[in-house]
Parts: structure tokens; C-alpha cells; sequence
């Protein structure tokens, strides 16, 4: 907590594992911006409600939203990349890249925010592409009507 921040009542926002998770999740939805409500619900569902152990998820949601208003793109991933291990980066990944075709399309503000986060967790659009294919393929339902 910073000197002045003890007569705001806040507390300095932590980045952890799980809030890197969440706070990646608001950057994405965020990119374009525009935030719709289709986005909020996969951050919603995405996150886990308030089913995550412990974690109050509106106050999650309050200290990440400020800090993503606060902190550009690039300082947020050199401070969490390395808080995560390759699981957590690769999960990461794939829910942000799920959410980005929640509203149908990837704008080309998200792609490059998404190479952004590739690079920092030392992945390559190669590297990642068997997790893209099947997240499009997750999400194509016209197989069902051909």
C-alpha cells in the first residue's frame, strides 16, 4: 500500500497466478474499446463467478479493472510473466484467445495485443497453433448445419 493510498482505503493490487488470469482477461476484452456484454459473460463464466476458492471476485474485479486503467499492456506482462509457470501461462492463452471470438470477430487491436502476450510468454504463432485450431474449432457450429 502506498503512503497515500492509506486515506483512499485502498489496498495495492497483488498479481498472483490468479488475478494475472483475470487481469488478462480485462486487457483483452478491453483492446478494442469496446467492452459488450457478450465479453463480460465469457470473462464471467470464464473466471469462475464467485466460485474461485477464497477470492472475492467483485473486489478482483475492482483492483484489476483500476490497475488496467492505470498500467500500459507492456509494463503489466514484464511484471506477470514471470509470476506464472508454463501451465498457467499456456491457460492463459487459450481463455484469452477463446474470449476474443466472443463477440465473432478478433479485432486488430486484440490480435496484436494477443502476439503481445504470445511474445512475452515465450510462445510463437507456431508454437501456439494446434491451441488455436482447437479453440476454432470449439467455436464452429456450422459443422452441425452442413
Amino acid at each position: 500500500m502506498g503512503l497515500f493510498d492509506m486515506f483512499k482505503g485502498d489496498k495495492a493490487f497483488e498479481l498472483n497466478p490468479y488475478s494475472v488470469f483475470v487481469t488478462s482477461m480485462l486487457y483483452i476484452i478491453a483492446a478494442d474499446g469496446e467492452v459488450n456484454e457478450n465479453e463480460i459473460g465469457q470473462l464471467i463464466a470464464t473466471v469462475g463467478g464467485n466460485q474461485a476458492k477464497g477470492v472475492d471476485l467483485n473486489e478482483l474485479l475492482k483492483g484489476a479493472s483500476k490497475y488496467v486503467r492505470a498500467t500500459s499492456i507492456d509494463a503489466f506482462l514484464a511484471e506477470a510473466a514471470p509470476k506464472l509457470n508454463k501451465a498457467q501461462q499456456i491457460c492463459i492463452l487459450i481463455n484469452i484467445i477463446d474470449t476474443l471470438f466472443a463477440d465473432g470477430n478478433a479485432a486488430k487491436e486484440e490480435q496484436e495485443m494477443f502476439a503481445k502476450f504470445l511474445s512475452a510468454f515465450g510462445e510463437s504463432e507456431e508454437s501456439f497453433a494446434t491451441h488455436f485450431e482447437t479453440i476454432v474449432t470449439k467455436n464452429k457450429k456450422s459443422v452441425f448445419f452442413s
